[in-house]
Parts: structure tokens; sequence; C-alpha cells
């Protein structure tokens, strides 16, 4: 690239008008898991198509799935130089409860620094910043330092089950040195990160049925099994006192850390405190015998996301439900597979059951953990892009959050993914009131160009297996 100055200052004199193209692509209501939303989904889907080939992006194109649309461009005219893969989503979470918005969700308004909006941190506002690098990169020199590929997601939300499909059918048009993708948050508002570590995910409900229809609860109360019952006392038997998830075998698979690891999270991530404050919780729980941040990051984890069943209305009404169920979301720690943690999870619970209780497991999402080596060529692209970008040394973190892309790329593809968060940990994501720093919008932009400057210069970004961690304090073959 002949200037890099020159490509910052067309974001500068641009990004008011960024914005208010962001504000127009978090205008969709694309919430892919709600059925009502497909045809918003869709919509927004073609804008975003429509987008890349505005800023100049070539071979756009939309592929259906059984649910909503993956959008894909690129530019390829760079022989010799790495291609980068650049995932994202456009999908967003549900808005519900509506009335804590003190913002409509989807007429995205700016105060105080940030934009407000459902999607504005994920992933709208994180993915857009690597697409007006792009812009901001082709419209001053009409061309890329690299080659890139942008795929962009409509169901991560929902856990991307059509992804795993369509990079098996697509690998010749998927073929990269390296991907990247920001979908997570900073350590602080003044302090850049990246992340090497993702944990993995299974997401289930059980089932419980019992008698083939609703009960009176005074003419049949203590006299049949209620199923709503049953799956409270199954929930609490998944933990013991300690925080520990209690299933026989959850813990064979997990890996340990050494002392030099832990140390170096201990000294450079967030404090118990600071966890604490940015969930507004009083008092913490969880495993004994580890930090906040190793719990959610290096530990397994088991959530409760919801209990379902009998009468929800207002009021009373006086029932015994003839099913009942509830939503279970494991966070896997580095070495766990899904599908074993899943065989172990139906084991369990058909041991435990109570006579009379037919209880189903129903599986929505298998994601694998997901560890980068530290001394990838790639990953050091990346701290030097957010030390241009952000002016400060970044910090080397783990995230507790799963994203299903990012282990499919390396299982399918071969390809390690970069993860350049640009977001905060009061972002409010998946809640009301949903935000993204602008600051950080410009300098993620920023940031983004500075990393494809940076790989144009590696020949070689795909990194060598068995090359050792370069961080002061700790050493790992990866």
């Amino acid at each position: 690239m002949a200037s890099i100055q020159a490509v910052l200052s067309y974001v500068k004199e641009f990004f008011p008008g960024f914005v208010e193209d962001l504000k127009a692509f978090v205008r969709f209501p694309s919430v892919g898991t709600d059925k009502k939303y497909r045809k918003e989904t869709t919509a927004c889907a073609n804008w975003l198509a429509q987008h890349l080939e505005h800023i100049g992006l070539q071979q756009v194109r939309i592929f259906p799935t059984l649910r909503h649309p993956i959008v894909y461009g690129e530019w390829v005219k760079q022989p010799g130089k790495p291609t980068l893969l650049i995932y994202g989503h456009y999908d967003v979470q549900p808005v519900e409860p509506l009335p804590d918005w003190s913002f409509p969700p989807f007429d995205p308004i700016v105060r105080g620094g940030y934009i407000y909006g459902r999607g504005t941190s994920d992933d709208k506002g994180q993915l857009f910043a690597h697409v007006k690098a792009l812009e901001a990169i082709l419209k001053t020199y009409g061309k890329l330092p690299i080659n890139v590929k942008c795929l962009f997601d409509g169901e991560e939300e929902m856990g991307s089950p059509s992804l795993r499909h369509f990079i098996q059918t697509q690998k010749e048009l998927l073929k990269a040195e390296v991907a990247v993708l920001s979908d997570m948050a900073m350590l602080s508002a003044d302090h850049p990160s990246l992340a090497y570590s993702l944990r993995g995910s299974l997401s289930v409900e059980l089932e419980v049925k019992s008698q083939g229809v609703d009960l009176h609860s005074g003419n049949f109360g203590g006299a049949v099994r209620n199923p709503l019952q049953v799956v409270c006392e199954l929930v609490a038997q998944l933990h013991d006192q300690n925080g520990r998830i209690t299933i026989p075998g959850f813990y064979n698979g997990v890996k340990t850390y050494g002392s030099a690891e832990r140390n170096y999270m201990r000294q450079n991530g967030p404090t118990d405190n600071k966890i604490l404050g940015d969930a507004k919780a009083r008092y913490g729980w969880g495993e004994k015998g580890f930090t906040a941040y190793e719990r959610t990051t290096i530990r397994p984890a088991l959530s409760i996301n919801g209990i379902v069943g009998g009468y929800q209305g207002p009021g009373v009404k006086s029932v015994i439900p003839a099913k009942a169920g509830a939503k279970l979301n494991f966070r896997l720690a580095p070495h766990q597979d899904p599908q074993v943690v899943e065989k172990l999870l139906r084991t369990y619970i058909q041991g435990i059951a109570p006579p009379g209780a037919a209880v189903n497991i129903h599986t929505y999402l298998h994601a694998k953990p997901y560890e980068l080596n530290l001394g990838h060529p790639a990953l050091q692209a990346g701290q030097w892009a957010l030390r241009q970008g952000f002016g400060k040394e970044p910090v080397l973190m783990r995230i507790g959050g799963t994203i299903p892309a990012v282990s499919l790329f390396r299982e399918i593809l071969g390809v390690s993914t970069i993860l350049l968060g640009f977001g905060l940990a009061t972002d409010r994501i998946h809640a009301p009131n949903e935000r993204f720093c602008l600051r950080n919008f410009k300098k993620g932009i920023e940031t983004s160009i500075w990393f494809m400057a940076a790989l144009s210069q590696k020949a070689n970004v795909s990194g060598s297996v068995g090359t050792r961690l370069v961080r002061k304090g700790t050493a790992s073959t990866g």
C-alpha cells in the first residue's frame, strides 16, 4: 500500500457517512432465530451484498440455505500475496423484553459517543469495521494490498446450522491462508486485546412428558407426577454445592494449565471485581479454586437458559402440565468434545430420571473449542495492527464465548482465525439497549487497514506446526 496515511485520511473524512451506513444496516430486524423476521433477514442480506458491490468487491453472491442466506464477496487480484477470509454475521438476537429498551431496537440512535440498537456491537458494527476498511483502501487506491474473501453468515445466533455444509461444498471458493473475525470485547475501553481462545458449546433442550393432558391440580395434585417438578429435580442434580458439573466423566477431557499460563491470566486479564461489575452482580458463583476469568475461559460451564411448562399468563391457573422442558447450554473448555459431552449427558439424565417420566433430549448445537498457536505470524500481525490502531500494546486474552465458524474453518479449511475484538463488555449484547462505541468503530476500521497492510508483508501467514509461543511468562506448542 503506497501510503496508509492517505487511507486513514479517507476514514477521517468519510467517517460520519460510515456511521449513517451502519445505521441503515442496523435498521433491518434480522432476528434469525424468529421465523416472523425471515423476510427482513433476507432483505438485510440483500442490502449487505449490494453494499459490498458498492465499495468495490467482486463476484458478490448470495447463497441460499434452508434458513437464511450467506453473503459472499471477494477481491483476488494480488497473485503471490496472502488471501484473507473475513467472517462476520448479520443476524441478531431477539429484542425481548421490549419494554426494557430506552431506544427503539431497530431505529438506531447516537448518544454520548455510542450508537444504540440491536446488532450494533454483535455483530453488525464489528463486521462493518472490516467492510469500511476495504472501502477506504479501494476508494483511495483502487486495489487491496492482499487478496480478500468475505463470508457473512445469517445464522450465527442460532449456531450456524447451515455453515458446515456450505464450507464443505465451497472449499475451493473459500480457500485462504488465514481468517479474521471481530465479534468479541476488548479488555477495556482504553486497552485493546487480541483473543486466542474460545470455548466450545453444546445446546440442548430437555423435554419431560407424563400424563397425556393438562390436569386440574385440585383433582390430581399429589396423585400424579408433575413434569415441571421433574424438570426442576433434574436440573438441580446437574451441579454440586461447589459449582462443579455432576455428570460422570464430564471433566475427563478438560485441558489443565500450569502456573505460567494461570499467572499470565491473573496479571493481564479482568479481575473478579471487574467481571462482577460488568455483570452488575453482587456475588460471584462457580467452580471453587478458580478465578472468575478462569471459570469463564479455561473451565467448562453449564447454564440453564430457560425452564418452560405450565401456565405463564397473568393470575392463577390450577394446572399440572402434561409436559415441561429446560434449555441447557454447555460452554466447553479446550480439548472437550461436544459429541462426547452429549453422550455423557444423555446417559446421566436417563439414569436419574424418575419412573413414569418420559425424558427426551433435543440437540441444537455442537461447536468445538478453539485455541490459536501464539507463534502464528498472522496473530503477530494482528498485535502490530492493534498497536497502530489503538496506540497501545494489546493484551492477549481468552474468551468464554463460542463462534462455530472458527472451529469449522480449522477443521474443514485448515485455516486459523485471528480474533480482533472491537466491542466492550459493557455493550449490553444480547440485552436491551445494546450499543457500540463509535470511537472503537473508527479505531477498528483503522486496525483492519493496518492488519491487511501487515499481512501483505508476510510471504507465509498460515503458520507452522509446533511453533512455540512468543509471550512473556508462558510457552506452548499450540
